[in-house]
């Protein structure tokens, strides 16, 4: 394989260049999460409206998502993945200047920008991702997962400064887009620029429709809407939550925020024993018990200290599920790119529409209590966690 740089890609090249763009979109992310408080302050938004305004970014991600799979087959994930990260930064910036703007209607429509961008950067990775594991014979989806989380942590760092020093949105967001085009940039010339299914991959299709007949994707798509609602969940609605339900400051929530990052990447990145040591079917059991008890420990908490022991346990049990089913649904390279659209779809479907569903529900009983729901969601995967059993083995 060659590089943009037309220079040869070593697989360890290859994967730090997927890591280093995992890390990019996990920093963006991070900034606009951390800031949410301040954005629904500056907009003067009650929580339905902020779940108003995050439906942009769940109906970008989901347009993104569905023609992510034509478009990667057709151009190829790096054409593809290119062309997220542009969308991304257009997003933030338009986000930043609609908090200066006051308007939700703004923020909203720069969600919508970002949410395609992240849409079609996720089937795009997940895609080559797996077949970067594929060829390798090594486990690199979940420590690929885990990059993103070292980025909300390192996005989140910053949003904590920021807000504690008043920095305002609009220069913040800014420079969380100038650093997705720094890192980037540096990333994508170490992945190599293929063809479509035409070049040197095996052949695949990109025929979502005619995979959803096969109730093992199926069942791997439970796995992944309960896995990836709780992680949505999180990242939408846990700094409201603190700050709302146990009167942390904003620096303090986005700190929750952070902490449910760290222990997102601790899952991921240690993956690769843990699979070893349980296989598929078992960690998957293991962190879906523990994501939600750490959830019901959130709701049930008396104090913001015996929160934040909910508060690791959901980050560390979410941290697998989304990962692990992506590969399982690339285990068959004929129809990867199809396995994973579908899989992927499922997974941003709960990722990004069912969090402001729960904000809805959250302005009737509060956020707090409405987040059960997700709980049960967790529950569901880990019982159907045996349709990610391997069908070939990885190292």
């Amino acid at each position: 394989m060659r590089s943009p740089s037309d220079g040869p890609v070593s697989a360890g090249r290859w994967r730090a260049g997927l890591c280093a763009f995992f890390l990019s979109i996990g920093i963006s992310f991070a900034s606009w999460i951390t800031r949410t408080p301040d954005i629904r302050d500056a907009l003067g938004a009650s929580t339905a409206q902020m779940g108003l305004a995050l439906a942009g970014l769940s109906v970008g991600s989901i347009v993104g998502v569905t023609a992510a799979g034509i478009l990667v087959a057709r151009f190829g994930p790096w054409r593809v993945m290119t062309s997220s990260a542009l969308l991304m930064i257009v997003g933030l910036l338009v986000i930043a200047l609609a908090t200066v703007q006051a308007s939700t209607v703004l923020v909203s429509a720069g969600l919508s920008f970002f949410g395609l961008g992240v849409g079609l950067s996720e089937v795009a990775t997940n895609v080559e991702g797996a077949y970067l594991e594929s060829v390798s014979g090594v486990t690199v989806l979940p420590p690929l997962h885990g990059s993103y989380n070292i980025g909300s942590v390192v996005g989140g760092v910053l949003g904590i400064v920021a807000s504690a020093r008043h920095v305002p949105v609009l220069p913040h967001l800014g420079g969380a887009g100038l650093v997705m085009i720094l890192v980037g940039t540096w990333a994508m010339r170490g992945i190599p620029v293929r063809p479509g299914s035409a070049g040197d991959r095996p052949r695949v299709r990109a025929r979502p429709a005619s995979v959803w007949r096969d109730r093992s994707l199926l069942l791997i798509g439970v796995v992944i809407l309960g896995m990836a609602l709780a992680e949505g969940t999180a990242n939408d609605w846990l700094p409201l939550i603190a700050v709302d339900d146990f009167a942390a400051s904003k620096p303090i929530a986005s700190l929750a925020f952070t902490l449910f990052s760290v222990m997102m990447a601790v899952g991921r990145f240690s993956a690769g024993p843990l699979l070893r040591a349980l296989g598929r079917v078992n960690a998957i059991r293991l962190t879906a018990t523990t994501g939600a008890l750490g959830i019901v420990v959130v709701t049930l908490a008396p104090s913001l200290a015996v929160a934040v022991v909910g508060v690791v346990l959901w980050g560390f049990g979410a941290s697998l599920g989304f990962p692990v089913a992506i590969s399982a649904a690339g285990d068959d390279p004929a129809r990867a790119t199809a396995r994973v659209t579908v899989v992927t779809m499922v997974g941003y479907v709960a990722f990004l529409a069912g969090p402001p569903l729960l904000g809805q529900l959250g302005q009737e009983v509060s956020l707090r209590n409405a987040i059960v729901v997700t709980a049960g969601a967790v529950v569901i995967a880990g019982l159907c966690a045996p349709a990610l059993r391997k069908t070939r083995q990885h190292v």
